[in-house]
């Protein structure tokens, strides 16, 4: 799909990768819906996204509220007539080790990763049926979501789990036109994680990132797993048997 003249749905885009992707896309003259719980922050992304020649609807809310999330799509239908493409991008994983995490702070993590996604999901499905030409649902996903990792357990089970809802989403949705993409980046540089030490060679930036968003959604890449080195890394570290992969991931937990 030509990622122009569309009106496109991003959730979380008040920051991070949401906001890359809602300014890469306001050069194309495109009517952009952006939403996420700083109204402040979307209204400086908003007005950018006005001068680079778009045009934007800022609505603030919670993506935890199922009602709040549906008015999310019924204003951005009242204004525009349509949404051609979403891309839900809510997402957090804080390091927790299972040794001594509390349930609430597990089951939190599923309910952002999660639960986000399945209160904008239903409604945007109930919407698409409706237009002749389908549209696209596209989630921000993980490659942890495909290799539970250590201190990240609780994230890989949430990325998974979203994951695996969306492979059947596909299927059942295709007679409606309704195509669903999983786009899986690996590490992703902010400020906050920029002091790991990961090298170079296996993060991105947010505008990278970004770009890689881009490059899925305009060929509709059913699951795209990016960049090319830790997709690849990824996919032989599935196919070792279980065995040699806990030892491996046993020693990377407890190396300095």
């Amino acid at each position: 799909m030509e990622l122009k003249d569309k009106v496109i749905l991003i959730t979380g885009s008040s920051s991070g990768i949401g906001k890359a992707v809602a300014l890469a896309l306001s050069h194309k003259h495109n009517r952009i819906v952006i939403t996420a719980r700083r109204k402040e922050l979307l209204a400086d992304v908003a007005d950018n996204i006005q001068k680079n020649g778009s045009e934007a609807l800022s609505i603030a809310g919670d993506a935890l509220d199922e009602e709040q999330a549906a008015g999310v799509v019924q204003q951005a239908v009242d204004r525009f007539g349509r949404i051609d493409i979403a891309l839900l991008n809510i997402g957090a994983g804080p390091s927790l080790n299972t040794a001594n995490a509390m349930p609430l702070d597990i089951k939190q993590n599923m309910r952002i990763n999660y639960d986000s996604m399945i209160n904008f999901f239903c409604p945007l499905v109930r919407q698409m049926r409706t237009q002749a030409d389908g549209g696209i649902i596209a989630n921000t996903n993980s490659l942890a979501g495909f290799q539970g990792m250590p201190t990240q357990g609780q994230y890989s089970a949430a990325k998974a789990a979203c994951r695996i809802f969306l492979d059947t989403a596909r299927i059942e949705l295709k007679p409606y036109n309704i195509r669903v993409l999983t786009l899986c980046p690996g590490f992703v540089v902010t400020e906050r994680n920029k002091q790991r030490g990961i090298p170079r060679s296996l993060t991105m930036t947010m505008d990278e990132a970004a770009g890689h968003i881009l490059k899925g959604l305009k060929n509709e890449i059913r699951e795209y797993l990016f960049p090319p080195l830790l997709r690849n890394i990824t996919m032989v570290g599935k196919a070792l048997p279980q065995s040699v992969r806990e030892k491996i991931l046993t020693k990377l937990a407890t190396s300095d």
